[in-house]
C-alpha cells in the first residue's frame, strides 16, 4: 500500500513538470490576436461611420483599383510582401515570387504548404468598397487602397475560403472560424474608418454581433 502511494505521487509530480509547448496554430493565433480593448475601440470607430444604402455597382472593375499589384520593396509587389510577412520559412526566387513556405489561413484554420493554395484577400473587398464610396475616389486613391500594407486590409488565406467569401460583406459572409470574428470585424472597421467608407444598417448590425466575441 505504501509502495502504491509513492508510485502515484511520483506519477503526479511527473505530470506537473511536463513542459507545455505551444502548437504552431496557437503561435500563429497569438501573433494575430487583437489587443485588449480592441472591441471597444472598434465600436467607437464604427459609431463614427456613416450609415447609408449601398451605392450602385455600375462602373466597377477590378482594374479600377488594381490593374496589377503595386511594388513596395524593390522587385517585390504588395502580394509578395504579404506572403513573406504572413508565412513561415518562406523562400523567394530572384523575381521575389515565393516558391516555398508554410502559411496559416486564419479564416478557416488551414495550414498550407504551397503558394498555389493561398490567396491574399482584401478584407474589405474591392467591389464592396466601390459600393461604400470608393467609386467616387481618384484612381490613385483606389490603387493605394488595394495595395495598403499599413491598415489590416491584406491577409493571406486559403484559396478556397477566399473564393467562398467573394465580394460579400459581414452580413452575408463571416469566417468559418468563430474565434477569428473579433479580429475580422476590427480589421474591417479599421479599414472603413481610415478610408471614410460608409456601412449599411445590416452590415453594422453584423459587425456589432461579431464584436461581441472580443475579449476585453
Amino acid at each position: 500500500m505504501i509502495f502504491l502511494r509513492q508510485t502515484v505521487r511520483v506519477a503526479v509530480l511527473t505530470l506537473l513538470v511536463i513542459p507545455i509547448t505551444a502548437t504552431p496554430q496557437a503561435a500563429a493565433e497569438s501573433r494575430k490576436r487583437p489587443q485588449a480593448g480592441a472591441g471597444a475601440s472598434a465600436r467607437h470607430m464604427l459609431a463614427q461611420l456613416k450609415v447609408a444604402r449601398p451605392l450602385s455597382i455600375r462602373g466597377y472593375s477590378h482594374r479600377r483599383f488594381q490593374p496589377r499589384w503595386a511594388h513596395h520593396k524593390g522587385r517585390c509587389d504588395a502580394r509578395e510582401v504579404v506572403l513573406a510577412r504572413d508565412g513561415r520559412r518562406v523562400r523567394k526566387n530572384a523575381a521575389c515570387n515565393p516558391v516555398k513556405g508554410v502559411w496559416y489561413s486564419p479564416y478557416d484554420g488551414k495550414w498550407l504548404k504551397s503558394e498555389k493554395q493561398v490567396d491574399v484577400d482584401h478584407v474589405v473587398p474591392l467591389a464592396y468598397a466601390w459600393r461604400s464610396g470608393a467609386g467616387r475616389w481618384s484612381q490613385a486613391r483606389r490603387r493605394a487602397f488595394a495595395n495598403d500594407l499599413t491598415r489590416p486590409e491584406l491577409v493571406t488565406v486559403s484559396h478556397s475560403v477566399n473564393i467562398a467569401k467573394g465580394g460579400q460583406g459581414p452580413q452575408s459572409w463571416r469566417p468559418p472560424r468563430r474565434s477569428y470574428w473579433c479580429r475580422y470585424a476590427t480589421s474591417w472597421i479599421t479599414v472603413k474608418h481610415h478610408y471614410r467608407l460608409s456601412v449599411t444598417r445590416k452590415e453594422k448590425v453584423a459587425l456589432l454581433n461579431m464584436l461581441r466575441t472580443c475579449r476585453g
